[in-house]
């Protein structure tokens, strides 16, 4: 089943099967990293309300290059914009769920959480300076493994994407040549590497190239059995990357300090923590010129939050808290508005 829904999610798609599209039906674009999420609340949304949802698995970039543009009813983005960025394009945003980026690889011998890897070593195997998997210094943190010795082939995103956003940030905290040299972005010159489109792009590159190492969104890892790695937190601790390490991190977020639901949720403090964790954003007009549209939307959305969580965590993705939701919730009525000034939705 999952493998179904992401593959369907992961491609320019119409979620609600084979029937014609609706009306009434809602339009967005952007990020891959929740697409899976995605594709089950819109398949367990249409069977209840009627109403399809044709979404766009582009990228965090192509979305918010979408919404911009007017040419969908929402845009999706692992990248959350600043407050400044958001005021500029007339656009508020809101988070849906967490989820966290994970290190995949495709090497003899190693399996899921069998290899350890720190930020530094991270950065460093992404700038090319480290080019075997027997490199001393990978073999520092993993004595006792049998690490061969096959060259690294790097696999990054070829497209605008929030979870490069994410990845890139994790590693310009880590390493001060990676902040100097390459930065954080959603898009951003790699100095070494093939490029996928999509986190299953990045996934199906991986799976067929020996000796390559990427990055995903975890339900992606999972759904494809690759093999991962334990990465190293903030505490110094070696974690693995799951629901509940994702949790961990996602606690530590304070969602009332951040204007415009700006949060970063990476490198938090914990011994659970997963270092490399992100929420992923919904964009929507605060003047809505179609306010049945916009009405539309912030329904789905608040259908997810009142009944999805249970399909959000199966994909093991972590649900946002109540009183996220209902923060949420009240930023729609004072900011999502039709011309004539009234709020398009309240939650009942």
């Amino acid at each position: 089943m999952l493998k179904r829904l992401i593959a369907t999610a992961c491609a320019t798609l119409t979620l609600g099967a084979a029937a014609a599209t609706h009306a009434a039906d809602l339009n967005g674009a952007g990020a891959t990293f929740p697409a899976p999420v995605y594709a089950k609340w819109a398949e367990a949304y249409r069977a209840q309300s009627g109403i399809g949802l044709n979404y766009q698995a582009i990228g965090s970039g192509g979305g918010i290059k979408q919404i911009k543009a007017k040419t969908v009813d929402f845009g999706a983005s692992d990248k959350p914009l600043k407050p400044e960025d958001l005021e500029a394009a007339g656009l508020m945003q809101f988070p849906t769920v967490v989820g966290g980026v994970v290190p995949v690889m495709n090497v003899p011998g190693l399996q899921a959480g069998q290899l350890k890897l720190t930020g530094s070593l991270l950065a460093q195997i992404y700038l090319g300076d480290i080019k075997k998997w027997n490199d001393p210094q990978i073999a520092a943190y993993n004595k006792g493994v049998n690490l061969p010795n096959l060259p690294i082939t790097v696999v990054h995103r070829s497209d605008g994407s929030g979870t490069s956003f994410l990845f890139t940030s994790y590693l310009a905290m880590k390493s001060g040549v990676w902040q100097s040299k390459v930065g954080a972005s959603d898009a951003v010159q790699w100095p070494t590497g093939l490029g996928g489109k999509g986190n299953d792009g990045v996934a199906a590159f991986v799976k067929q190239t020996l000796g390559s190492i990427g990055y995903v969104e975890y339900a992606y890892a999972k759904q494809n059995h690759m093999a991962y790695a334990l990465m190293q937190n903030k505490d110094g601790k070696f974690v693995t990357p799951d629901a509940n390490n994702f949790a961990a991190a996602a606690g530590h977020g304070d969602w009332s300090k951040a204007p415009g639901f700006y949060l970063l949720l990476l490198d938090q403090p914990g011994a659970a923590s997963w270092p490399i964790t992100g929420a992923t954003f919904i964009l929507v007009y605060k003047e809505q010129a179609n306010p049945a549209a916009g009405a539309s939307v912030l329904k789905f959305f608040d259908w997810a939050y009142k009944s999805g969580d249970p399909a959000a965590v199966a994909l093991d993705y972590v649900a946002l808290p109540l009183n996220v939701k209902t923060m949420v919730r009240k930023a729609w009525v004072s900011n999502v508005k039709g011309a004539d000034g009234k709020p398009v939705y309240v939650s009942k």
